[in-house]
């Protein structure tokens, strides 16, 4: 017999409580090596606040880890680009799995509307660019792809 109700409760999403939290995870989307005092003195609190909303942050999984960001990132070399591809039914599994073997994919999203994906691309050179979409483009079951070249970044919190 089937039934609309789960047999164990599904887990609480994590949450962020307030203004102070969206404000300590901005800052840390930009710095995650902050000091507390540092991050208390930019908040305009004490560092136990700080600590201890990074302590319930943590616990609760809004913050999942901190990471690194090459110099090759935050410098801006190379070039950047959005791709949106348009893939034949079925196809997605393999696609993905292509794309995933290629470094300058740094990220590729399953989307709504007119794209099947949408693919953050980094490469060194405008070259480079041209032989990576190429490559896209050949793969088996990729109908279309339109791609936009990043000018600037506006904001980044990655």
């Amino acid at each position: 017999m089937f039934s609309d109700t789960p047999s164990t409760p599904p887990a609480l999403s994590p949450t962020v409580r307030d203004a102070l939290d969206r404000e300590l995870l901005a800052l840390l989307q930009t710095n995650a090596r902050a000091s507390a005092a540092e991050l208390a003195r930019q908040l305009g609190t004490a560092r136990t606040t700080v600590l201890s909303r990074l302590s319930r942050l943590e616990r609760e999984g809004v913050i999942a880890g901190y990471t690194v960001r090459l110099a090759q990132d935050v410098l801006n070399q190379g070039l950047q680009a959005f791709v949106g591809l348009t893939v034949q039914p079925k196809a997605g599994r393999s696609i993905e799995e292509r794309l995933q073997r290629m470094p300058e994919v740094r990220q590729l999203c399953a989307v709504s509307g007119e794209f099947d994906y949408v693919g953050l691309l980094r490469a060194e050179s405008a070259v480079r660019l041209n032989n990576l979409l190429d490559e896209i483009r050949n793969l088996e079951g990729v109908v279309k792809t339109t791609t936009s070249v990043a000018l600037a970044w506006k904001i980044e919190r990655t």
